[in-house]
């Protein structure tokens, strides 16, 4: 027992150091693997009013792919715009801090000194800029992506065939696969929805109110928003530093106003749908999994986390020798009977 455990530790640190080494290729399958589980039921609903299969995995990854390219374009687009317009942003900036110093020397604390030398925003642009890839990377991996994703849809009828040869004397554990398979299919397009709903409302608001560069606030609402507990509240910092240096103290709690508004209705009712069917894991868990993931795989890992812990779950309940680990994490009711698979088609209504 200790060695066949010895043994299966060492066997994950070799999987671990490997991912690491490969992120790069990983997060390109891995953006496959989530836009091929996310346009599965749109492919199969064109299939059902008799489009081939062919057709209707080539319109289903053209379409994919051409939505992630437009949010990157506009994301593009948009950084540049406030790229270009920091003077200003400065000028703001310049105005915020004298009234904070103002302010400070009235009770007597003179932070002239720290203000004038520090937040120069200039100064964070080429670390930025220089972190971004360009657009023809991104036209690439776009291209990659699409290729990947379109494959991965044409073999997912064959895969399933497969699985459920391999499993013909396992009924019960084909049945978890499958029930945990929609779990994560009926997350990654709830979450989907959810973020662009929020992003669209987010930056529309932003927008009315005449904060800078709402449309990067919104898309990048929509990005964060996958990130469990901690997206959203990243996703706001941005555009409440942006709404203080034109409007100051008011314009922020405007935009804190906007945000726990939209979480009310925005949020709240559709994980409230998610955990009436039991979809629940343990927030400890979800925190630990967006660290390691975002770790091991930087950004996509974070963005991804959730779907990528219950991919591993399924693997782990599917190993005899490792359930006691899902029982340990306190997910093990997820593979119960009593969870009813939730109904894609309702949840995209």
């Amino acid at each position: 027992m200790i060695e066949r455990s010895a043994l299966f530790i060492a066997l994950v640190l070799i999987i671990i150091i490997g991912l690491k080494t490969i992120e790069f290729v990983f997060n390109l399958l891995l953006i496959s693997l989530i836009l091929t589980l996310m346009t599965i039921p749109a492919m199969d609903w064109l299939k059902r009013r008799g489009v081939p299969a062919g057709i209707a995995v080539m319109v289903v990854t053209a379409l994919a792919c051409l939505f992630v390219l437009v949010l990157i374009l506009l994301t593009f687009y948009s950084f540049q715009v406030l790229m270009s317009d920091l003077p200003m942003y400065q000028t703001d900036l310049n105005q915020r801090l004298a009234d904070i110093t103002t302010l400070m020397g009235r009770y007597g604390l003179d932070i002239t000194p720290a203000t004038s030398s520090s937040f120069k925003l200039m100064d964070i642009a080429p670390t930025v800029l220089t972190s971004m890839i360009s657009i023809s990377e991104t036209l690439m991996y776009v291209f990659f992506i699409g290729v990947t994703t379109f494959f991965m849809l044409l073999e997912v009828p064959n895969i399933t065939r497969r699985i459920e040869k391999m499993y013909t004397t396992q009924t019960e554990k084909f049945r978890q696969m499958s029930r945990m398979s929609g779990y994560i299919i009926d997350f990654i397009i709830v979450r989907t929805e959810t973020n662009l709903i929020h992003g669209v409302l987010f930056g529309g608001i932003l927008a009315i109110m005449g904060v800078h560069a709402a449309l990067l606030w919104g898309i990048l609402t929509f990005f964060l928003g996958y990130i469990p507990y901690l997206g959203l509240v990243a996703a706001a910092l941005p555009a409440l530093f942006f709404a203080y240096l034109q409007f100051g103290m008011w314009g922020a709690v405007a935009v804190i106003v906007v945000v726990v508004v939209l979480n009310l209705i925005v949020e709240n009712p559709v994980f409230s749908y998610l955990a009436s069917r039991k979809f629940e894991m343990p927030a400890l868990v979800v925190i630990l999994s967006v660290i390691f993931w975002g770790w091991l795989l930087g950004i996509a890992g974070m963005l991804f986390a959730v779907p990528i812990t219950l991919m591993a779950l399924i693997i782990i309940q599917c190993v005899d020798d490792l359930r006691w680990l899902n029982e340990l994490l306190g997910v093990s009711q997820l593979f119960d009977d009593g969870n009813k698979k939730p109904d894609t088609e309702n949840f995209q209504k």
